[in-house]
């Protein structure tokens, strides 16, 4: 996406403006477009990061609800106890539903996030990269895997930050099942409710471990994604490269399921703080929380740290990667899906339009 070169010569305007897409572009030989067309490239490109976000969640939501359910529940009183029993869990006792609540908030929340972040990081890669080919004195520079990594990072702390507080409510509505003693009626309604409740600082619990976490997640995402690709064209490997140094879909979608892999397994204990200091000062607190009151009520805590610290102690350090399997079969499919639907959905817009020299 964004690994391509910049050349010297471009205004100050354009190398804030203009695409990674451009950048790849203009070393075939294509010359800058106006600004009218930068702005419809810009919106083209949202619009591809926000349908691949869409796409992807909403293909693997059971899983994902399954996932922050044994994140979270309340260890005295286990009802998910695995990936297989879990999702006939979910379907026994909350049918077809059941499997999809809280994708509705999920996605509100994932397109806005993912067209912010493949925008921010087509953004941030055009401007590391300008600045490493100033420094290095070599316009044919490109991007190092650990500039790709701090781009991705960039990116990712950015979108999440933006939509933070609609993944924080996202979680509570997901963890909410028919014996809940209170109920959410929707994001907004779930928003309102813990301002007025909880305060607008509320909103913003685990936001900590969750900017930690976009380091290795996010940024090894799109690092070992970015790789894979160059190493892939340059090394045309079994065959798997054609002739115009173009990967099919199935290639793109294995460095994609590659690139997912890596950066969930490191990032995983952060996500699991992140859920459970989501759901502290819950006043009417979910049954999977409160064990339906036959079980210690859920712990509270006062930051990151002692969110960590706890959670080892009362559980175990296996407490930290719970619900890591349904994750893994979810996140593979999930990542490898955003970034081939946003490839394609850019090439259906027109994003890379070639012009004749």
């Amino acid at each position: 996406m964004a690994s391509e070169d910049v050349k010297s010569g471009e205004s100050a305007v354009t190398k804030i403006v203009n695409l990674a897409e451009e950048a790849k572009l203009a070393r075939e030989g294509v010359v800058n477009k106006a600004p009218s067309y930068a702005v419809a490239t810009i919106c083209k490109s949202l619009v591809a990061g926000g349908v691949a976000g869409g796409v992807s969640r909403t293909a693997v939501a059971p899983l994902e609800r399954l996932k922050i359910l044994l994140q979270v529940q309340n260890p005295h009183n286990i009802k998910y106890n695995g990936t297989i029993q879990g999702l006939k869990y979910i379907w026994r006792t909350e049918g077809f539903r059941g499997l999809f609540k809280g994708n509705g908030t999920n996605c509100a929340r994932i397109v806005p996030n993912s067209a912010v972040k493949f925008f921010s990081y087509e953004q941030a890669s055009k401007g590391i990269l300008y600045l490493y080919q100033q420094q290095t004195g070599n316009e044919d520079a490109q991007l190092t895997p650990v500039l790709r990594l701090g781009a991705g990072a960039c990116a990712g702390i950015i979108a999440m930050s933006a939509t933070y507080p609609m993944d924080m409510v996202r979680g509570r509505i997901t963890v909410q099942t028919e014996n809940s003693p209170y109920q959410y009626r929707g994001m907004f309604h779930a928003l309102s409710t813990v301002l007025r409740e909880e305060g607008p600082r509320a909103l913003y619990k685990g936001w900590l471990p969750s900017v930690i976490g976009v380091v290795p997640y996010v940024g090894l995402n799109f690092a070992v994604y970015e790789s894979l690709k160059d190493w892939l064209i340059k090394s045309k490997p079994f065959g798997l490269v054609n002739d115009s140094s173009e990967l099919s879909v199935t290639t793109r979608l294995a460095c994609g399921a590659a690139a997912g892999t890596v950066g969930q397994t490191v990032a995983y204990p952060l996500d699991v703080i992140r859920r459970r200091m989501q759901m502290g000062g819950w006043n009417h607190a979910a049954s999977v929380l409160t064990g339906d009151g036959r079980g210690k009520v859920p712990l509270e805590y006062t930051g990151m740290v002692d969110a960590f610290r706890k959670t080892v102690r009362h559980e175990g350090f296996g407490a930290l990667y719970k619900g890591l399997v349904p994750n893994s079969v979810k996140v593979v499919p999930s990542i490898a899906l955003a970034f081939v639907t946003y490839e394609v959905v850019k090439d259906v817009l027109g994003v890379e339009i070639r012009i004749s020299d």
